[in-house]
């Protein structure tokens, strides 16, 4: 895997997403919703990607938007569909992603990331805007939301969630990357300092209130989880944000081990496939490719006590049931 480095300053910068074609309810772009035509391609590694997976279980989307998990160890070629039989996707009939982003642009040169939504019919990609995506499923798929579905991106709180998610994604979710993958001092440092200064500013906020926004699961808490369940499996050693374990942090501990325990959110988290991801497919990071055996990971399920600090999980709504039974992950302790 190459990784995207500025050679002067050692910065790492994420490419920006090239397809950003949007599924809506009118269909303004071209690509209406249709329940059946479209297929998430993940992987579950991705915490970009993880965010799609836990969306679509609180929304209860898996009976019109049909899920494809690719392989957590990369190629040449990017994500590809070993873990299905003969190596292709059952659906797209494609062994690559790579395919379905040729098919929207036989001449694009870009990465090949995860989250996508394909169009089944086409074989064409239609995005892989991942901000974008878990937005639209909560508000352009409405029609088709389970019954008792929460609002996860609630009209008179969009203002303070876009706000918290602007400083998160600078300061966390990008900014381990940013640390892991820089190759000069100060650009490691300066993700490092932005880092902590967040997580702190967060545990105080969390201090008094169960979630980021509101009395409410919103979006904003499931873009901060994907990134702190990460945090002691990958990003504390791997990636050097070694200031704290999330395990010393208490209220973000408390915090990412209550969303943990909720259905939707711990049910959707493959700690294998996170694990050797990141320490087999980052080799100019981890050039022996040895996969820790830690951390504990029974610790997850430790009671929290966040139930103290009120809220309602679900707003008016009811928690999701069951996964799939193609999608229940195996125990992993």
């Amino acid at each position: 895997m190459t990784i995207p480095t500025d050679p002067e300053t050692g910065e790492f910068h994420r490419a920006p997403n090239h397809f950003a074609a949007r599924i809506t309810a009118d269909g303004r772009d071209g690509w209406p919703v249709e329940p059946g035509r479209y297929r998430l391609v993940v992987s579950r590694a991705c915490p970009w990607a993880s965010r799609g997976l836990v969306v679509r279980r609180l929304l209860g989307l898996e009976h019109v938007l049909s899920l494809a998990v690719a392989d957590p160890i990369q190629d040449e070629r990017s994500w590809r569909f070993t873990l299905d039989p003969g190596d292709v996707d059952p659906v797209l009939g494609i062994k690559y992603l790579s395919e379905a982003y040729y098919k929207a642009d036989p001449d694009y040169t870009g990465g090949i990331s995860v989250p996508a939504v394909v169009d089944v019919p086409s074989g064409r990609l239609v995005t892989n805007d991942y901000p974008q995506i878990t937005l639209d499923l909560s508000t352009e798929w409405k029609a088709h939301h389970r019954e008792g579905a929460p609002d996860l991106y609630p009209e008179p709180l969009r203002e303070e969630i876009d706000e918290v998610n602007r400083a998160v994604h600078a300061d966390v979710n990008a900014a381990v990357y940013e640390a892991g993958f820089a190759t000069k001092q100060p650009a490691y440092e300066d993700a490092y300092d932005r880092l902590f200064a967040r997580l702190d500013e967060l545990s105080r906020r969390l201090e008094t209130q169960r979630y980021l926004v509101g009395d409410t699961i919103t979006e904003a808490d499931i873009r901060l989880f994907t990134t702190l369940v990460r945090f002691d499996a990958v990003y504390h050693g791997h990636f050097k944000c070694n200031r704290n374990k999330l395990a010393e942090m208490p209220v973000l501990w408390a915090y990412a081990r209550d969303l943990f325990q909720t259905p939707g959110f711990g049910d959707t988290v493959d700690f294998d496939h996170i694990k050797r991801h990141y320490y087999q497919v980052h080799e100019q990071v981890n050039p022996t490719r040895i996969v820790p055996k830690g951390p504990d990971l029974s610790w997850w399920a430790t009671p929290h006590g966040r139930e103290d600090l009120g809220g309602r999980p679900f707003g008016d709504g009811t928690p999701p049931g069951p996964p799939p039974a193609t999608e229940i992950l195996p125990a992993q302790w």
